[in-house]
Parts: structure tokens; C-alpha cells; sequence
């Protein structure tokens, strides 16, 4: 870290007069993430109807085909919600929600939220026992599913626990034409249609305590686990995001790729949205060639972005389309400093919004002042505290209290637990008491550890160095790297298998690597182990590189050591057993010698 990534007070204040327009914005922000009653009704469906007050006329949502407006979605949204209620979901109902990046799944969304339903937000791309998994873990008893994902539903559906009201959703414009549902399947769309288009009354009794989405994260035991996104921290970042940081306003239109089962898309990007009503603009999947044409044709002033979506723009030969184009601000994370300042020029970007935040946490930084290399400004109580790599635990003194590190330097980030600040959790009560510190700097007091290593740069900022533990992020997703073991140890001559992230030049994040022991006279058959892995894996989650050992070092407990072997990475240099590394493109492992980790180093290939 270079010193000019420091923040002095005065480099602070002297950011303050450029911030003066936005101050009454800034203030209502300050309002909503500072609101301590968390018995007031405030919910993501009382937003909706605020735009849809507010705003009635102007565009709500808009894709290739669409453009519809805050009146008319919001009345959309409540003839689904009288359609639900219907079907007997209620306030606190789970309802597992299936569809990809489409207006319908939205509305949805927000007929849920105004119920006060809570909306499961299933992976698209899980299948098989991952699937099914996550659909009976939240005990879900009503499940809507797009036709684009039928079949993956249906592979599982004999293994749910109750699968009896189950809701297709057409893959077209379901206002215009909801179609006809398969045998077995209810079709909510004309459910709706004959129902009230006014607002349901439940919307006035949801409460900033009441769970609004359950996010899937990934799980230590391979399989994911469900976080729970409150309405309460839905309007912080209503507040945080949307006033105080972007402050978007009815003339802008916010493009967004990222997937709606991702916390980025239906809190960060959507609040950011309903708080100045201004437009969402979707796409189905990103596409990295036709990002700048869809900005031209949108019109969009700002977009949401995980670091690797950035690296894949930057990586695109310039177009036309970039030049002068009209995005001024962006918000996410994970944009790394080493490509910061090109992206910015480039594409000429005024503000970057980066932040940080988990589903399950209780504490969020915001860039809201704009400087660069950093996750912003948070107004929670934080600490960086002292960790003890080695033994993957915080660092306590005689007293048994731990200690804060210096500015600059790097430790632990841990978030007070506070009636301001309060900790949601996961659904399973022992895995959010896991994540809970007790008797940090004083007695009886409480902290959420939040697995992730940060530097304080001054003036309540913070950079994010690295993530701890067994989960790692590529293509922008957290793999667990017990569900990657698990996956490796069923494959023919596998006696043992340590996962871990490694990181190759040029990219984000961390790649999957596995070190793996073979039976007696097992030999590795590179091409038999990628369509092992392409079958049981997402593809973020499958290893590009595998080294073999002779014998796996474990601690006392049992854990496997991976420190040396994340260090050793994929080196031949480093490394005097086989390696071996599965390159763009190729269907099986090949053997990785000097020249070809040379190549990979210089950034010869795409990861």
C-alpha cells in the first residue's frame, strides 16, 4: 500500500464542498441507516409503493422489448401479491423463487415483499443435490419457477420436502402473453390477472425486523447455507446507497447484468433505484461484447459491477459504443486497485461506488466521498484487529481481550453487534453463533467476525486486503472449498483432496487449485477428472490446477495445513511433484511445466 492511499482529515475535508448539492440527500440517507426501531414498518414494498407515488409515470423497469412504468408496475406487482395471498401466503411465508434476469422476476420480488413473504432467492445455475438442498433447508412450501428453469426443478422435485403449490412462470412477456402452464404447475401469471391492482394492506404492517430475502452463501459442509437479508437492512441500503451514496434520481437509468439471486442485484442495485425512482434496466446474462451497445441503447448513467465484470470490459478490444458514452457512476465490488485508474479513464467514470457488505453481516462501507483504492466510509462500529494467520484465529493478550492494529496496517474487521447494529444471521441459529466474537475488548460485549482481512486508511475508510477461512471468490462467486473436496474425493483414485485459491495474474479473486493424494497404482487421467468436475461443479468452482502429493500434512484436529501449498501455489519453481493445469477452453488437465506457468504469468491465456 502506497502512502497516497492514506486519508488525512484535511484530504477529507477538503472532499466535503464537492458533496454540498447532494447534502439534503445525504442527510435522509444518514436517516434511514441510523434507524434504530426495529418494530417500524419500513419495508422493501412500502419503497415500491413511494416510487409508484412519486413517480407513477416514469419508467420502473425497461428491457429489449419493455419499458414499463412505476404505476403500472407497481399495480402488476399487487395482483400478484392478492394472487399469492390467494394461494395462502402470508406474512413470513418462504416462497423459493426461481427465474433468471427478467422483468417478472421483480415484480414478484415486490408482490413478496409487500406481503411480507420472504422470498428464497435460489441460485439459477445450482442442480442436483445442491438444489434440492437449498430448497428444503429454508423449508420453502410455495415455489416459483421461470420455464427456463423447469427442468432443473423438476429433476429435484421428487426430493422436496412439500412441492405441492408450485407456480410457472412463462419465459416470455407474461403481461402481454402468460401462456399455458405444464401439467402439475399453476400458472401465477393468470392467477393474477383477475386479481386487485391496489395496494395490499398487508404492506403497512411489515417491519424493518421482518426478513424480506433469504441469500444463499456458501456453506463449511459443501453445501450452501441461507442468510437472512431483513427489511431493516434493505433500507439501510435504501439510505445508504440510494441517498446518501449514488443518489440516483427519475432521469437515470441504471443497467444491471448481475444476477437478481445475488444480494448486489436485489438490495444494493434495486434500492439504489426505488430511492430516486429512477429505471432498471435488465439483461438476461452479461455479455461483456454487447455491454456498451445496451448502454447506448438504455441510455444508462450507472451500472452494477463485481470486479471480474470490470476485468472482462477492460480485457474487450475499445468499441465505438465506449466512446462518450453516457455512464457516469457505477456501483459493487471487488474492483481492484491495480485496474481502478484505467477503468476510470477509459471509459471516463466519474464515481465509483465501490462498497463492502455481506448478506449475512451487519456492517457496510460506502464510497460515498469518492476517493480511489478503497470500500468507502462506514458509519458502523468497527474495529481491525490483530490475526494470527497460522493458526486462522484473532489475537488475544494476557487479558484475553484483543487489539486493534495500527492505521494502515492489516488485521481482522469485526463489527460491534448493537440495537443500531444488529446481527440477522443465517437461519441455522449455531451457524450465526460461529461467526460471533464475545468478550473482545470488553466483558459480555459481542462482534461479528466477518472472515475478511482490511486495512484502516483513515477517517473511518478501509481497504479490503483478503477473504480467511475455507471460502474463496472467483468469477464472482464464493466457492466453498469443502463442496470442491467433497466433489474431488468421489472421483475414481482420489484418496485425499485440498482445495484452495490461488491467484494468477490479471484476474480477480482467487482460482481453485487441488492438491490430491492417489490410491496405490492410481494413475491421473486429466480428461476422465475435467468431466468429473464439469458434471458435479458450477464451472466458477472447478479447480484449474492440480498438484499431486505423496502424503497430506494435517493439524492435530484433523484440518488440513494449506498455508504452504497457497503459498507454493502452481509454480514448478516452488513445487517438486507433478502439476498440472487445465487452460481455457481445453476439456482436460495438462501437465505444467516452466514454460507454460511462464505463459500463464505473462497473461498468455484468458482465465
Amino acid at each position: 500500500m502506497s502512502q497516497v492511499d492514506l486519508i488525512s482529515p484535511l484530504s477529507f475535508i477538503a472532499r466535503l464542498p464537492a458533496n454540498l448539492p447532494r447534502l439534503p440527500r445525504m442527510v435522509l440517507g444518514l436517516y434511514y441507516t441510523g434507524i434504530r426501531n426495529r418494530e417500524k414498518a419500513l419495508s422493501l414494498g412500502w419503497a415500491l409503493e413511494r416510487a409508484a407515488r412519486l413517480y407513477p409515470e416514469r419508467p420502473a423497469v425497461i428491457d429489449e422489448h419493455r419499458r414499463i412504468n412505476y404505476a403500472g408496475f407497481n399495480t402488476w406487482s399487487n395482483r400478484l401479491a392478492h394472487a399469492l395471498k390467494a394461494e395462502g401466503v402470508s406474512h413470513g411465508s418462504v416462497v423459493a423463487v426461481m427465474l433468471e434476469n427478467r422483468i417478472e422476476v421483480l415484480a414478484v420480488l415486490g408482490a413478496l415483499a409487500k406481503l411480507g413473504a420472504i422470498a428464497a432467492l435460489v441460485n439459477t445455475t445450482q442442480r442436483g443435490k445442491v438444489l434440492s438442498h437449498s430448497l428444503n433447508l429454508v423449508k420453502a412450501r410455495h415455489f416459483v419457477v421461470g420455464e427456463e428453469l423447469r427442468g432443473a426443478f423438476d429433476e429435484v422435485r421428487d426430493e422436496l420436502e412439500d412441492a405441492r403449490r408450485c407456480y410457472w412462470v412463462a419465459d416470455g412477456d407474461c403481461l402481454a402473453a402468460p401462456g399455458d402452464a405444464p401439467p402439475g404447475w399453476q400458472n401465477l401469471m393468470r392467477l393474477a390477472q383477475d386479481q386487485s391492482s391496489d395496494n395490499p394492506v398487508e404492506t403497512g404492517q411489515v417491519r424493518l425486523k421482518d426478513a424480506c430475502f433469504y441469500i444463499y452463501t456458501s456453506g463449511t459442509t459443501g453445501l450452501p447455507k441461507a442468510s437472512i437479508l431483513s427489511h431493516g437492512k434493505w433500507i439501510k441500503a435504501f439510505g445508504g446507497f440510494g441517498h446518501s451514496g449514488l443518489g440516483l434520481d427519475e432521469n437515470d437509468v441504471f443497467y444491471l447484468t448481475l444476477p437478481c439471486y445475488h444480494n448486489n442485484a436485489v438490495t444494493v442495485s434495486w434500492a439504489s433505484v426505488l430511492a430516486g425512482g429512477a429505471a432498471i434496466a435488465l439483461r438476461r446474462k452479461f455479455s461483456a461484447s454487447n455491454f456498451w451497445k445496451d448502454v447506448a441503447r438504455y441510455q444508462a448513467t450507472c451500472f452494477g459491477y463485481i470486479g471480474e465484470l470490470c476485468r472482462y470490459l477492460l480485457n474487450q478490444p475499445p468499441c465505438a459504443e465506449e466512446q462518450g458514452n453516457s455512464l457516469t457512476c457505477m456501483i459493487g465490488n471487488g474492483l481492484r486497485p491495480s485496474i481502478w485508474a484505467e477503468f476510470k479513464t477509459r471509459f471516463g467514470i466519474e464515481r465509483v461506488m465501490e462498497f463492502y457488505a455481506s448478506s449475512e453481516g451487519n456492517i457496510g462501507f460506502t464510497n460515498v466521498f469518492n476517493f480511489d483504492n478503497t470500500v468507502g466510509f462506514s458509519p458502523a462500529t468497527f474495529a481491525i484487529v490483530r490475526y494470527d494467520l497460522e493458526n486462522d484465529r484473532p489475537l488475544r493478550d494476557h487479558r484475553g481481550l484483543m487489539e486493534e492494529v495500527g492505521k494502515g496496517e492489516t488485521g481482522l474487521l469485526i463489527s460491534e453487534i448493537s440495537d443500531k447494529w444488529p446481527f440477522d444471521g443465517y437461519t441455522d441459529p449455531a451457524k450465526s453463533e460461529a461467526v460471533i466474537l464475545r468478550d473482545v475488548f470488553k466483558k459480555g460485549d459481542a462482534w461479528f467476525n466477518t472472515g475478511d482481512l482490511m486495512r484502516g486508511i483513515g477517517c473511518k475508510h478501509a481497504q479490503f486486503v483478503d477473504r480467511l477461512g475455507d471460502t474463496f471468490r472467483w468469477k464472482g462467486e464464493n466457492v466453498s472449498t469443502t463442496e470442491v473436496e467433497n466433489a474431488l474425493g468421489a472421483f475414481p483414485g482420489v484418496e485425499d483432496a485440498v482445495v484452495y485459491g490461488v491467484e494468477i495474474p490479471g484476474t480477480n479473486g482467487r482460482c481453485g487449485m487441488a492438491a490430491l493424494r492417489l490410491g496405490s497404482g492410481a494413475r491421473l487421467d486429466g480428461q476422465a477428472l475435467a468431466v468429473h468436475l464439469d458434471r458435479e461443479l458450477p464451472a466458477y468452482a472447478s479447480p484449474l490446477f492440480v498438484r499431486l502429493l505423496a502424503e497430506v500434512e494435517t493439524t492435530g484436529t484433523f484440518k488440513y495445513k494449506k498455508t504452504d501449498l497457497k503459498k507454493q501455489a502452481y509454480d514448478p519453481a516452488a513445487v517438486s511433484e507433478p502439476l498440472f493445469a487445465r487452460l481455457p477452453g481445453e476439456p482436460h488437465f495438462r501437465p505444467l511445466d516452466g514454460a507454460l506457468y511462464q505463459a500463464i504469468q505473462r497473461g498468455d491465456y484468458r482465465f
